[in-house]
């Protein structure tokens, strides 16, 4: 058992180091706004079964052995948002079992599917997706335009199995990683639906990471 702490959600949403042009790092220290919060409290439900980092600071249990109830989760492979101009591969990633911490692909070109939620198939919970916003010495993530998605967007999810899934965003939404309901993003319950998570707001030099965490919340169409 790994017992995941709130500094979990730094490697989460990744994009700990900034670009070293600070004009750019000034883009993604912008506030994003939150848009279709409501909504996508409503898709979680009223009690949530957590599956990942924790919620208000309370330490949550990860089993790394312990998957889904479905025998052969669809994970996803590739992800496509013509809105921002992504089209990334998608890597099946779990939690460290040194750091405790989420484990994210170390290239900014991909992005990281969280293996113990529910996969593509799934008829119920959070398909969590996070991916580096941006790196010091790769530049630019594949989620560095995501605080720019809005309600109405459309993505695609294509999973091993071949199969495209269309969704459409409900909810952007911007938190402290200190204040993020966690227990709402890494559900096994409530609506399908799809969670994209990366960093955001302003960036701390000294402590090398931003201080919030874009969240979009996107469902099957």
């Amino acid at each position: 058992m790994t017992v995941v702490n709130r500094g979990a959600l730094a490697a989460v949403a990744a994009g700990a180091a900034a670009l070293a042009v600070a004009a750019v790092v000034a883009v993604v220290s912008r506030p994003a706004g939150s848009v279709g919060a409501e909504q996508a409290a409503a898709l979680a439900g009223p009690s949530p079964s957590v599956t990942g980092p924790p919620a208000a600071g309370s330490p949550v249990v990860v089993a790394p052995g312990t998957l889904p109830d479905a025998a052969e989760p669809v994970p996803p492979v590739r992800l496509r948002i013509p809105a921002i101009e992504v089209t990334a591969r998608v890597n099946p990633v779990g939690v460290n079992q040194r750091s405790g911490e989420f484990e994210v692909p170390p290239s900014v070109d991909e992005i990281g599917w969280y293996r113990y939620g529910p996969g593509l198939e799934a008829e119920a919970g959070s398909v969590v997706i996070a991916g580096h916003v941006d790196s010091a010495e790769q530049g630019k993530g594949a989620f560095y335009r995501l605080r720019e998605l809005t309600p109405g967007d459309t993505l695609t999810a294509t999973g091993d199995d071949a199969t495209e899934r269309t969704y459409r965003v409900v909810a952007r939404e911007e938190y402290d990683k200190r204040k993020i309901p966690l227990e709402r993003y890494f559900a096994r319950d409530g609506r399908p639906r799809l969670t994209l998570i990366t960093c955001g707001g302003p960036f701390d030099a000294e402590a090398r990471r931003y201080r919030d965490n874009i969240v979009v919340t996107a469902v099957p169409v």
